[in-house]
Order: C-alpha cells, then structure tokens, then sequence
C-alpha cells in the first residue's frame, strides 16, 4: 500500500515537474497556477489509464511502436486535461508536439530523479 502510494506521489510530482518545464520553454504553454493541482491531477489520472491501454492495443504492431505509447499516452493527456480544465492551456500545433516531448522527457526524467532523492535522504538519516 506504501510502496502504491509512493509510486502515487512520485508519478504526481513527475507530472508536475513536466508541465512546469513545458510552460517554461514554451511561450505557447500556459498554467494557470490556481488551478495548477487540478491539471496534475486530470493529467496524471488520463496517462495513468490510457498509456497501459496503448501498450496492449500497439503491442500488435510490434516493439517499435510499443515504445510510443508514452509519448502518445502524453500527447492525449495533454489534450484532456486542456479541454477539461482551466490550469493548462496550449497553442499550436507545434506546440502541442513541443510540449509532448518536452513533458514526456521532464516527467521521465523526473521519475527517475525524485526517488533516489527520497532514497538518499532516508539513507542519510538511517546512517545518523
């Protein structure tokens, strides 16, 4: 149960290091930082469901495309959580396919990242 709940908060945080990113480097990535939690959550509810579903549905095509559906899992969540709340809004068509990229790499990135740190702490203070 602990260990789902980490794996909770981890995927939250990740998601929401990416969408920060995005609307960093992106002029046409908006947040709308008081409904800034909302969006995380839609977000991360959507790619939670969908990316599992893609797998099985592209696994038919072969390796290569399985290797995809996080970025389409992204994609499509991206444009949920557009249409279904005030904290995310995105312009372009480029922008879209840039803020994808870029909230898939920042998110994984971050996944990675954010548990060692955890780690590491619980670490430091275990050997204290």
């Amino acid at each position: 149960m602990i260990r789902l709940l980490v794996r909770t908060l981890v995927a939250v945080a990740a998601n929401a290091i990416g969408l920060i990113v995005a609307a960093i480097v992106l002029d046409g990535v908006h947040l709308n930082f008081a409904s800034f939690v909302v969006a995380v959550v839609i977000f991360t509810i959507v790619f939670a469901v969908l990316q599992p579903f893609l797998a099985v549905q592209l696994r038919r095509l072969g390796n290569g495309a399985i290797g995809a559906t996080a970025l389409i899992a992204t994609l499509v969540s991206l444009l949920l959580t557009d249409l279904l709340s005030d904290g995310l809004e995105i312009d372009g068509v480029g922008t879209w396919i840039a803020a994808a990229v870029i909230v898939w790499l920042a998110a994984l990135v971050a996944a990675f990242v954010l548990p060692f740190l955890g780690l590491k702490k619980y670490l430091d203070e275990r050997r204290a």
